[in-house]
């Protein structure tokens, strides 16, 4: 089948294509922002990529056209489909129906966490011999992928976002994948551009508890009450719930003796010690998670354990990104208040005293938006010093005035070289730059380095 992707520089259709090449479909696609890394990942693995929507795109008379989510009414090359009845399909469906149909699918959502969460389930069972497929919207460090292929495996393991499938398709991605292992690994309000509400979400949560069968095991996180609210609607699956407490309590626990070293138990009776160099709640949180459902598919939890103690994170999760003057720079995807506020404690808890420079660029639907703002203050004010990047012009309110709250530790920007030497001229030998986004924020990372007096490697892992 030749399948062309209209958006295909997304993390999740790149993925996508990537597998459809590996599965011997041949694949083309089209975007607007055709640029490296992404175009080059594609083009090594020889798909031919075309910059834009020309309706000229026409001629290449493809099998089919696969959607992606970026693409809506009035796009052009959209339009000509439309208007000549041309076959379509979304992303997530084509997924669904060409990749993941026969697996035994095992899905992971929640508003947080899904990455490292879908790449530490990855590797326990590729450390078990299970060899799976994966579809992670990042690059896990042990696999230095982010998407693969497992023919001779029955198993795969993918990020399940809730966000919407296709302008014809206002359902959440992970409706299509069929799941009969999934992670439900936290919930709170997100993605403002679609959903007015918690509810909202919540109701696309039930729908995937819908979708898992009877045979099938959901994982969930007991510490959420949007999740209790979810499952109150029906559950028709076995359940597991982690982060439970008490010693009565039946599901998986977790005792933590220090950030780089915690106790897993389940229903009472003790597993195993998790000894890794990651730090923070939410990761042990992650991983306990992960051994769970890992258990399903019949990884005993002592293995997954141990396999865990040698899982190495992912890559733009508190990355080591150099060095220069006496002064670390760190790379994080955090965007969204509570991951904010959770990877600046995480980063506080590992250097202590020492002073932590973050660096934010609220970029984002649902912050661009402005929903939530307001809790912006609060998510860093464990860092000493904060710079902020973006202009009234492009979020729509006023970055400075949000931070405000947070005096004279707090400036912004919407000038990039402007902030890299305000940013160079505050740092001294032994601080941390923590930068924040979910996106490429203009290299700044190297900028930082270079402002600071000397280049340093960009690809070191914490």
């Amino acid at each position: 089948m030749h399948i062309h992707i209209l958006g295909i520089c997304g993390t999740f259709m790149g993925g996508l294509a990537v597998l459809a090449k590996q599965a011997g479909h041949t694949v083309t696609g089209c975007d607007s922002n055709v640029y490296p890394p992404m175009s080059t990942q594609l083009e090594a693995q020889g798909i031919a990529l075309i910059q834009g929507f020309d309706p000229a795109q026409i001629a290449l008379a493809p099998d089919m056209y696969v959607v992606g989510n970026v693409v809506s009414r009035g796009n052009p090359l959209m339009e000509e489909i439309l208007n000549r009845g041309l076959p379509y399909i979304s992303g997530p469906q084509w997924m669904g129906e060409h990749i993941l149909h026969g697996k035994w699918v095992l899905a992971v959502a929640g508003t947080h966490g899904k990455t490292t969460t879908s790449s530490m389930l990855a590797w326990i069972l590729e450390d078990a011999g299970y060899a799976p497929g994966f579809l992670i919207g990042g690059v896990p460090l042990n696999f230095g992928i982010s998407a693969r292929l497992s023919v001779d495996s029955s198993f795969f393991v993918i990020e399940a976002d809730e966000y919407d499938t296709a302008f014809f398709d206002k359902r959440s991605k992970f409706v299509h994948y069929h799941a009969k292992t999934a992670i439900l690994n936290n919930l709170e309000y997100d993605h403002a551009d679609i959903f007015p509400d918690l509810g909202a979400i919540e109701t696309q949560f039930h729908h995937l508890v819908r979708t898992v069968p009877g045979i099938g095991r959901l994982i969930v996180n007991r510490r959420e009450p949007a999740l209790q609210a979810v499952l109150a609607r029906g559950c028709w699956s076995e359940t597991e719930w982690f982060g439970v407490a008490g010693a009565d309590a039946k599901g998986w626990a977790l005792h933590t003796h220090d950030d780089d070293r915690f106790d897993v138990s389940f229903n009472g009776a003790a597993q195993g010690t998790v000894e890794w160099a990651l730090g923070g709640e939410h990761n042990r949180m992650n991983g306990v998670a992960a051994i769970a459902a890992a258990r399903h598919v019949g990884v005993p939890p002592a293995q997954a354990i141990a396999a865990l103690s040698r899982f190495e994170n992912v890559k733009r999760r508190m990355e080591l990104r150099g060095s220069a003057g006496g002064v670390a720079v760190y790379d994080d995807f955090a965007h969204h208040p509570t991951a904010i506020e959770t990877t600046v404690a995480g980063l506080r808890k590992k250097v202590g005293a020492a002073r932590i420079l973050a660096v934010l660029e609220p970029r984002s639907n649902t912050m661009k938006l402005g929903v939530m703002k307001q809790a912006l203050p609060g998510s860093l004010r464990g860092a000493d010093l904060v710079f902020g990047f973006g202009g009234k012009e492009a979020l729509g309110w006023d970055l400075a005035e949000t931070l405000a709250p947070l005096g004279d530790a707090a400036q912004s920007f919407d000038d990039l070289p402007r902030m890299v030497r305000a940013i160079a001229d505050a740092a001294r030998p032994g601080d941390h730059i923590l930068v924040m986004s979910n996106g490429g924020f203009g290299g700044v990372h190297q900028k930082i380095l270079d402002a600071l007096g000397a280049s340093a490697p960009v690809s070191l892992s914490a």
